[in-house]
């Protein structure tokens, strides 16, 4: 086997050719765009599974085993093996008399949905998602459970893909209903009050290949249990703007149904409200800015909103007063609001603080009563329910912290540990991590969270990771994680980026790195790596960039802009073709963060920075991996394959371009436990073994 270090000697020397590459065959197609002529000579591996497509995968997956089997490759998969070993436990919630809450032993390629009835007594198994695959590539994708207790509605993804099968499960008999709906993508199932039957979100079926199938005109549906999916009602359908989707929310008491119309990922949406049925009235008819739905109380209905506050306040409309208009029930503040959920008649409120959540409680009439105290600093999750419960869940994490779950009595705020996550080997006071700021190009401060060892020397020889995405309002808020341990364990530093374009810091944060203002998130990410090293924490030659979907754009533009500053790039599921990327699947709805090429001025934008487009001819780019999944139909891989087929034709240096094309996975959601060790050992061994062997 052919490793990295065999090949460091000739860095100077070698050209790309003598790396024997293997035989990407180029075409003469150009398209115009406003003007411009734009070369696409790898066009034909759009067509992600033809024949010719999948052999050409399969050479490159060969050439970049050779380099697999690298002296780290094995410590990584050990790490992560004996963490995985460890139980997990995700945060409770209760519906009805019963809590639920996924359970994973440490053995099973997926977690088992568990289930107990009352508060007293043990969880037993409700529904095993390793019975669908002997592989476990067929997961589960979500799970709903009727507000009586008694139904649950789950869907399954098959290797990874968007595209969803829903089934029903009676609980207490633990037998499956013949319920089978087909060709059903980004939904889930919102059950009407009797749970007599619930609303999801289906797709046309494909014509041709379906993890291609460009994916508009979608139909919200009613499903009542017993029928056949041909007998759901249509609820709202609109073939003439077939780029609008929809979702409905039902009141916990199932007075209300509240539709939201949204257009791609545009995040401002529309609603509408109906009494008891189907007669939806207007509320807000205008794309302004976010509403989302949080529950009622005879006729008022509580809603989040940034409209007018960037940081989001809550908001009260009276259904028999709707001329009135909304009213401010809890102001905007300086912190942005991350989560929200009403509880024993109280407004719990999680605020993002710099990255760690703060929550705080109101009542009803949006008074303060005061906040949840905590010794952890980190990021929680949880707090679900109805708004009549008196005991819920949370739990909080950060990078050094694995998950701690609590069980709190929001009457006395007593609180007791439900479950504390124990890692086979880690201990937290082995580790430490800290906060700093950093100015980008423009002088905006970018909060940096950097982890590593305790007794770890850091200093410019030091492998570092540096992990970002900066888009869709997504904020990377602080949690453990098993892979980033792997990296650390092995003498490395962990740093995460919280750049613009995701919502740490609000609607603002996000205008910042969307449309005209993308180039900001590639220049926070740039920054982030020069603070690094200015600091003495690594070097330009033992600096790794990480990023997956977004982030795979991030990594990719970035390492393109700045090649002298990493040592090695992983651009994972990557939008790596600016131009094209509205041409494939959910791709369209991404122009509310990207902008479209069919726009003189977002083309032109676009790019300036698209991956795919500017790679030079005989520049040397840093050792990179890019990573997809045959199976991904969310960033269908012909990106990820264009963009490594143009680099490494183009790679002036001996730094090695690879290409490694999962075949049982999708854009990510869903991935085994073994496939994950199996990916990270891979490429963590090799980034690893490429920066402390320059």
């Amino acid at each position: 086997m052919k490793k990295l270090t065999a090949l460091l000697p000739l860095l100077i020397m070698a050209c790309n050719s003598d790396l024997g590459y293997p035989i990407s065959r180029t075409v003469d197609h150009t398209d115009e765009y406003h003007g411009t002529k734009v070369s696409d000579p790898y066009r034909w591996l759009e067509d992600f599974t033809s024949e010719e497509s999948l052999a050409w995968v399969e050479s490159q997956n060969a050439f970049a085993d050779s380099y697999f089997e690298t002296s780290f490759k094995d410590a990584v998969a050990e790490s992560l093996a004996r963490v995985w070993e460890s139980e997990s436990v995700s945060t409770p919630f209760r519906v009805a008399d019963k809590t639920f809450y996924y359970y994973n032993d440490g053995t099973w390629q997926q977690s088992k949905l568990m289930v107990r009835a009352g508060d007293e007594g043990s969880f037993e198994e409700l529904l095993d998602p390793n019975t669908f695959s002997e592989d476990g590539t067929v997961s589960l994708g979500g799970a709903s459970i009727s507000p009586d207790g008694k139904y649950l509605a789950y869907s399954i993804s098959d290797g990874g893909s968007d595209w969803r099968v829903w089934r029903v499960l009676d609980i207490d008999g633990k037998s499956l209903l013949e319920d089978e709906l087909l060709w059903s993508k980004f939904s889930g199932a919102e059950w009407l009050p009797d749970s007599s039957g619930f609303y999801y979100t289906r797709y046309p079926e494909p014509v041709d290949e379906e993890l291609a199938d460009i994916n508009l005109n979608p139909e919200l549906r009613l499903h009542l249990l017993g029928n056949e999916q041909s007998q759901d009602t249509l609820i709202i359908s609109d073939p003439e703007n077939p780029r609008l989707s929809w979702g409905i929310t039902v009141s916990d008491d199932g007075q209300y149904k509240v539709l939201t119309t949204n257009f791609g990922t545009d995040e401002r949406n529309l609603i509408s409200i109906a009494v008891n049925e189907h007669q939806f009235i207007p509320v807000i008819e205008e794309l302004q800015a976010t509403y989302n739905f949080i529950d009622s109380l005879d006729e008022t209905l509580w809603f989040f909103t940034n409209h007018e506050a960037p940081n989001g306040k809550i908001v009260s409309i009276n259904i028999n007063r709707l001329e009135d208009g909304f009213a401010d029930v809890i102001a905007e503040t300086e912190n942005a609001i991350s989560s929200y959920n009403i509880l024993v008649g109280h407004f719990i409120i999680s605020y993002m603080v710099d990255t760690n959540t703060e929550v705080h409680y109101f009542d009803a009439q949006g008074q303060a009563h005061g906040k949840l105290e905590l010794d952890i600093d980190g990021t929680l999750y949880g707090f679900g329910g109805k708004k009549e419960d008196t005991t819920t869940y949370f739990s909080v994490t950060n990078y050094i912290q694995p998950s701690k779950i609590y069980q709190i009595d929001l009457i006395s705020g007593e609180q007791s540990v439900f479950w504390e996550e124990s890692l086979n080997g880690y201990h937290p006071d082995d580790y430490v991590s800290s906060l700093v700021f950093y100015p980008s190009k423009d002088g905006t401060m970018i909060p940096l969270h950097i982890s590593h060892g305790r007794d770890l020397e850091v200093n410019e020889q030091t492998p570092v990771l540096l992990y970002g995405y900066g888009g869709f309002n997504i904020s990377l808020l602080p949690r453990f994680s098993k892979t980033f341990l792997a990296w650390m364990e092995q003498g490395g530093v962990f740093a995460l980026a919280h750049l613009r374009g995701g919502g740490e810091y609000g609607a603002t944060w996000h205008e910042q790195g969307m449309l005209l203002n993308k180039q900001n998130v590639f220049d926070d990410f740039a920054h982030a790596a020069r603070y690094l090293h200015e600091q003495s924490i690594g070097s330009p030659r033992t600096t790794a960039i990480q990023g997956g979907s977004n982030g795979g754009l991030l990594v990719g533009a970035t390492m393109l802009q700045n090649p002298d500053l990493f040592g090695f790039a992983i651009p994972q599921v990557g939008v790596m073709d600016m131009l094209r990327f509205n041409q494939f699947t959910i791709g369209w709805a991404w122009e509310s963060d990207y902008g479209s090429p069919q726009d003189p001025e977002h083309f032109q934008n676009l790019l300036s920075y698209s991956p795919y487009h500017n790679i030079v001819e005989g520049a040397c780019y840093p050792t990179t991996l890019v990573t997809t999944s045959e199976r991904d139909d969310r960033v269908v891989p012909s990106h990820s394959y264009k963009f490594a087929a143009r680099l490494q034709a183009a790679q002036g240096c001996a730094n090695p371009i690879l290409l490694r094309v999962e075949t049982r996975a999708g854009h990510g959601a869903g991935t085994p436990k073994d496939k994950i060790i199996e990916q990270v050992s891979e490429i963590y061994g090799l980034a690893l073994e490429a920066l402390t062997n320059i």
